[in-house]
């Protein structure tokens, strides 16, 4: 995946389940195709034209026309997202941050399976919510930004670029009006040789024909003349897929569920506008004076009229009959390259390379598919370390008639290449072949490359080279071809044994741990004299089978021996000098690992024991080890960090491993680093016992427990008021009022509990989609406000809500992170009150971050303060900010 312009005959360029062809496929069931499928493939070989949607996160892309470009254009299409979301919420389960982009990556790839589109990504962090470009630019490296579109653009070399959002205020975020803008800016930048020369090295320059924003009826006032835009209909129906555009593109934008992004099918006629922003001029089409043909590349109008004569012959009850002319196809695009077409003033001759490589490929994947011929490479193993011996089952089988030869199997670049004496004949009975092999000792472990090294507020950064597992070697390997394809790398750059961080940008994931390569032949003669060779790159991958679900796959990966867990999230807090238990539990990546453990503090703090020694014996196996921490009478307050750290025959290990796992995505993990705020703060509280319901999944309850609060998980069935009157506070966890349906049945509930004395703490809710007109006693009016500024100035009043048990000053919003807050209400009734107000740089004061209102005998309080990012972050003055409004109108302090 990351070697650029090989023609791997691999062919990583499969056909996804709506027949278009893409190269993110890993970790998936392996696939069969239809022959409506194979069609498609066929005609989109014939096309050559590329277009590429510019945005800011993921979801902001349009799926229905990425879903038009693919399947009824047949462009290579691809969506470029300047972020991978980890600013954002989320609405399935308790990852945030790394763990969040991490998920929404991934919710991308399957998303782009669906509908037929590439995905790439730049280096840009999503910090959160911003409100200006200005101050995006000030958080992100404009120019790193702006050298990674280039890169990707000069990489796949699209004719049309096409932007979600417009460069200015209408945007609505700062991030959507910086991709904007930067794409613009890319647009000139990637045809100018100047610009960015470092990357002529592998890539060269190239100017896109033209560059549109896709406008809509969200950004155009009604009334206003859209006669000057281009549009078009995209909600054609593609009876090969048997569906609409509408309908794949409503399946691909579901794949959002992190977002909750689930859409309903749209069918019928769906018009797309496009106003021109650079480039020449086009009246009636996008793709107006482009040629999309094989005439594109000198010479290669006989492969455009030889894919006509198979498309004319395809039999769909018998694809393996478009074999031989499949075959005739790639010798001919490979004449094209063995000819070394002449450089033209439109077309270098790197440019013309790669579309004969990424065509070569396609037709490799159609052979593929039209023979019925599986592949598969699986291991019983979900992990792997290095210098660990990993044994691997290869399948495979021929559905078809046409003979197929295995020439030999290996694991790129390890031990154990099986070769045969005679090629074994692949038949319709699955064939099953066992390779062990050795994982090198400088295997990278599967932690996702952008995460690899410590990243800035506003941008990932990226270690300078990284091991890969699996050959780099740039030949095109026509092993015993007659007509053997030259070496590439006179004019592709040379490569060696790892990645370099040019070639790991834009990607949007890491390369297989291992690939397993078939090389096969086929000979359509009756002597089988002349043979073509095949090289298909397979995955290696865990496979297993749940007595539920059946048959799964999930990416193998590669671990340290021994790994080094806290736990996720978890701050450890001290309002007093009593010990704290902090479990570290180790677990072994592989057999007989044994070494020490220590736990690191800084100054001021003791722990018992100093260090354990310990031994596991058996891979997968566990050992919790607890450390009794404390503060000692020097301990400064404040917050610090422990970092636990194993060493096994004097290698240190400080990372643990997370495993997420959701049934849309292939199972991912992380490698976090063992390390945990601790925090020594100056607490005071009142109440004991808290109730908590959970929304969209956050931390809260864990740190509420930190500082000493009995917190009860309830179910929205609990939610009445005899249940609650055994607790001093109920506190609502984020969203809960956007995702908990019962809410608007147990409200009246909640409310008795109020008015007979009881406490509610409500965090933020979105202002769209609430389970009910009313989350108050009184009536308020949610909105997207916000203060994204995390230290913006807070003006505090007078109210008992600050004053105690915790005196709250200014000193208690510093050192927050990412946001201050967020989904503020815009209007409230006069019975609440306001505690403290704040506003982004140029803003009005906003001043319903918290609203505190008497209801009967009890309280209630709306914040939209961002405690859910800033407790698990250890950031003290949150923990002072809702123990207050846990303790307010309590007396008796405890």
């Amino acid at each position: 995946m990351f070697r650029l312009f090989r023609p791997r005959l691999a062919a990583l360029l499969l056909l996804t389940v709506n027949g278009s062809l893409l190269t993110e496929t890993k970790a998936q069931t392996p696939k069969t195709y239809t022959s409506s499928e194979i069609l498609l493939g066929l005609k989109k070989l014939n096309v050559l034209g590329s277009v590429m949607y510019l945005a800011a996160h993921p979801d902001d892309e349009n799926t229905r026309l990425i879903a038009y470009m693919a399947n009824e254009r047949l462009l290579e299409t691809s969506y470029l997202s300047c972020t991978r979301g980890d600013g954002g919420q989320n609405l399935i389960g308790p990852e945030l941050r790394e763990g969040l982009g991490v998920i929404r990556t991934q919710e991308l790839l399957a998303a782009r399976r669906l509908d037929g589109g590439r995905q790439f990504f730049t280096r840009a962090n999503d910090f959160g919510f911003s409100k200006t470009s200005d101050e995006t630019f000030r958080i992100w490296d404009k120019e790193q930004v702006l050298a990674d579109m280039v890169w990707v653009i000069r990489q796949r070399r699209p004719d049309v670029l096409i932007t979600r959002f417009p460069p200015d205020a209408r945007a609505g975020h700062g991030h959507h009006q910086a991709s904007a803008i930067l794409a613009a800016e890319a647009f000139d930048a990637a045809g100018d040789p100047k610009r960015f020369p470092e990357q002529l090295r592998y890539v060269q320059a190239w100017q896109p024909k033209r560059l549109f924003w896709n406008t809509g009826s969200f950004f155009v006032k009604p009334g206003e003349n859209m006669d000057g835009y281009l549009r078009l209909d995209a909600g054609g129906y593609n009876p090969l897929l048997g569906q609409s555009y509408g309908e794949i593109a409503a399946r691909s934008r579901s794949n959002h569920r992190s977002q909750g992004f689930g859409s309903a099918a749209q069918r019928g006629e769906a018009l797309e506008y496009f106003q021109p922003v650079k480039g020449d001029k086009a009246t009636k089409d996008l793709f107006e004076g482009v040629d999309q043909t094989w005439n594109r590349v000198p010479g290669g109008a006989a492969v455009g009229k030889l894919i006509e004569e198979v498309i004319r012959k395809y039999d769909p009850s018998n694809p393996s009959a478009s074999v031989a002319g499949l075959l005739k196809v790639r010798e001919e695009i490979l004449k094209l390259h063995l000819n070394k077409v002449a450089p033209t003033a439109t077309h270098g001759l790197r440019n013309n390379a790669a579309w004969i490589i990424q065509k070569t490929e396609e037709v490799e994947a159609l052979i593929k598919a039209s023979l019925g011929l599986y592949l598969e490479a699986s291991t019983a193993q979900s992990t792997v370390t290095p210098g660990q011996v990993l044994e691997v089952n290869a399948t495979v089988l021929n559905a078809s008639q046409v003979p197929v030869l295995l020439e030999s199997l290996s694991i790129q670049q390890f031990t154990n290449k099986l070769k045969f004496e005679r090629p074994a004949l692949i038949t319709k009975a699955a064939t099953i072949f066992n390779l062990k092999f050795v994982l090198p000792d400088s295997a990278a472990i599967t932690q996702p490359y952008w995460l690899r090294k410590p990243n800035t507020t506003g941008m990932y950064v990226l270690p300078e080279r990284l091991p890969v597992g699996y050959d780099t070697d740039d030949r095109a390997g026509h092993e015993g071809n007659a007509k053997k394809v030259e070496d590439l790398k006179s004019y592709n750059g040379p490569f060696d044994q790892v990645l370099s961080k040019q070639r790991m940008i834009g990607e949007p994931i890491n390369p297989p741990a291992a690939t397993a390569e078939f090389m096969v032949s086929i000979s359509m003669d009756k002597d089988s004299k002349n043979k073509s060779f095949l090289k298909f790159e397979i995955p290696v991958q865990y496979k297993h089978t749940d007595p539920v679900l059946g048959e799964l796959y999930q990416p193998l990966a590669v671990v340290p021996p021994v790994l080094v867990n806290l736990p996720p999230a978890r701050s450890y807090v001290f309002a007093d000098a009593q010990p704290k238990t902090v479990p570290v539990t180790l677990r072994a990546g592989r057999a007989g690992v044994s070494g020490r453990l220590a736990l690191a503090l800084p100054a001021g703090w003791k722990c018992e024991p100093a260090t354990a020694d310990f031994a596991l014996a058996a891979k997968d196996e566990e050992l919790t080890v607890n450390f009794q921490v404390q503060p000692l009478a020097g301990a400064a307050p404040g917050r610090a960090e422990l970092r636990a750290t194993a060493t096994v025959a004097g290698q240190a290990y400080a990372r643990g491993i997370q495993k997420i796992e959701y049934p849309h995505i292939p199972t991912q993990f992380l490698f976090p680093e063992a390390v945990a705020p601790l925090v020594k703060l100056d607490l005071k509280r009142r109440g004991q016992n808290v109730a908590y319901l959970m929304g969209a999944g956050d931390e809260v309850p864990d740190a509420l427990r930190q500082i000493g609060y009995n917190v009860t998980l309830l179910e929205p069935k609990d939610l009445t008021a005899a249940t609650l009157k055994k607790f001093d506070a109920l506190v609502v966890g984020i969203r809960a009022y956007n995702t908990v349906d019962r809410l608007k049945t147990q409200q009246p509930e909640i409310l008795k509990y109020i008015e007979q004395g009881g406490n509610v703490v409500v965090q933020y809710t979105v202002n769209r989609g609430t389970v009910m007109p009313e989350i108050g006693p009184y009536p308020m009016t949610l909105s997207s406000d916000r203060v994204t500024v995390e230290d913006a100035t807070v003006t505090l009043t007078k109210h008992q809500l600050l004053a105690a048990p915790n005196k709250i000053t200014a000193d208690d919003f510093k050192d927050w992170v990412q946001e201050q807050g967020l989904y503020y209400p815009s209007k409230w009734d006069p019975k609440y009150q306001t505690v403290i107000s704040s506003s982004d740089p140029g803003e009005a004061p906003k001043e319903s971050a918290i609203l505190v209102t008497d209801y009967g005998k009890g309280h209630y309080i709306y914040t939209g303060l961002s405690l859910f990012r800033e407790l698990p972050a250890g950031v003290p003055g949150a923990y002072r900010l809702i123990t207050n409004m846990i303790s307010y109108g309590k007396e008796v302090a405890q």
